[in-house]
C-alpha cells in the first residue's frame, strides 16, 4: 500500500505524463503523483484508453510525437516503458535487439525531445529517466540491457547538464531489483528449477540487500521527489536504488 509522505512536495496541479503505466514502477508512479494532488496521463501498450490513460507503443515512429501532442503542457514527464530481454552477445540477435532499443532506448530519446520543445517554450519542466542499475554494474549476461541503460545514463547527464538553460531539470534513476510482476515470475520459475516449488520463490531474495527487492512504491516515492521543487537544483545526475548492490 502506498504510505502518505510527509513533506508536502508542492505537486498540486501539476500535469504529468507517466509511460509504462499500466504495472509496475510507471503504476506505482501514478499513484505517488496522484496522491501528491497531480493530474497524472498515463500510457503503455497494454493499458485501457480513457481521457487520461491512451495506448501507445513508442517503439514506433511518430508515436512520441502523438503521445505528445495528446498530453498537452506538462509539468513532469516520467520516461518509464520498455523492458530489455535478458542474453549474451551470441543469444540476442539483431532483430531482438534493435526491437527492444526502439521501445526503451528511442523511445526516451524520442518522447524526451517532443515534450522538451514544449517545455522549453514555456521555460520549465521536469523529464525523469527511470532506467535500471545494469548501466552502471555491466553484465555480459544481459549485454542489450546494460548497453542501453548506459546509453541513457549518458543520455539524461548530457542533457540534464545542460538543460538548466531552458528552466528544465532532466535526472534519472536506476532501480535494482524490484518486487514487479516480472521480477517474481521470473523467481518463481528459478525455485521451481533449484528448489523444486515456484512458491518459495522469496527464498532467493535471501542474497539481496535486506534479504529483499525494492517495492515499485520506494521507486515512485523518489520519482516523485525528484519531479517536485523539494529537488529543484538537482539536474544530470542518476540516483540508484539498489540497497547498495551496484557497490559490491
Amino acid at each position: 500500500m502506498l504510505d502518505s509522505l510527509t513533506m508536502d512536495l508542492h505537486l498540486k496541479g501539476k500535469r504529468a505524463l507517466v509511460t509504462g503505466a499500466s504495472k509496475g514502477i510507471g503504476r506505482a508512479c501514478v499513484l505517488a503523483l496522484e496522491a501528491e494532488g497531480s493530474e497524472v496521463l498515463g500510457a503503455s501498450r497494454s493499458i485501457a484508453p480513457g481521457p487520461k490513460a491512451k495506448q501507445a507503443d513508442l517503439s514506433q515512429r511518430g508515436v512520441a510525437e502523438q503521445l505528445a501532442a495528446w498530453a498537452g503542457d506538462l509539468d513532469i514527464l516520467v520516461n518509464n516503458a520498455g523492458a530489455i530481454p535478458g542474453g549474451d552477445l551470441q543469444k540476442v540477435d539483431e532483430e531482438t535487439w534493435r526491437r527492444a532499443w526502439d521501445l526503451k532506448v528511442f523511445g526516451y530519446i524520442n518522447l524526451t525531445r517532443a515534450v522538451y520543445a514544449a517545455m522549453k517554450k514555456r521555460g520549465r519542466g521536469v523529464i525523469v529517466n527511470v532506467i535500471g542499475a545494469a548501466g552502471e554494474k555491466m553484465n555480459a549476461a544481459y549485454i542489450p540491457g546494460s548497453t542501453a541503460n548506459a546509453g541513457l545514463m549518458a543520455f539524461t547527464k548530457a542533457l540534464g547538464g545542460a538543460s538548466h538553460a531552458d528552466g528544465i531539470r532532466v535526472v534519472g534513476i536506476n532501480p535494482g531489483p524490484v518486487e514487479t510482476d516480472r521480477l517474481v515470475s521470473l523467481h518463481r520459475q528459478m525455485a521451481q528449477t533449484r528448489l523444486g516449488d515456484p512458491e518459495r520463490y522469496r527464498e532467493l531474495f535471501k542474497d539481496m540487500s535486506f534479504g529483499r527487492p525494492a517495492s515499485a512504491e520506494e521507486i515512485a516515492n523518489a520519482v516523485a521527489f525528484l519531479a517536485s521543487d523539494r529537488s529543484a537544483y538537482t539536474s544530470g545526475t542518476i540516483l540508484t536504488i539498489d540497497g547498495g548492490q551496484s557497490n559490491r
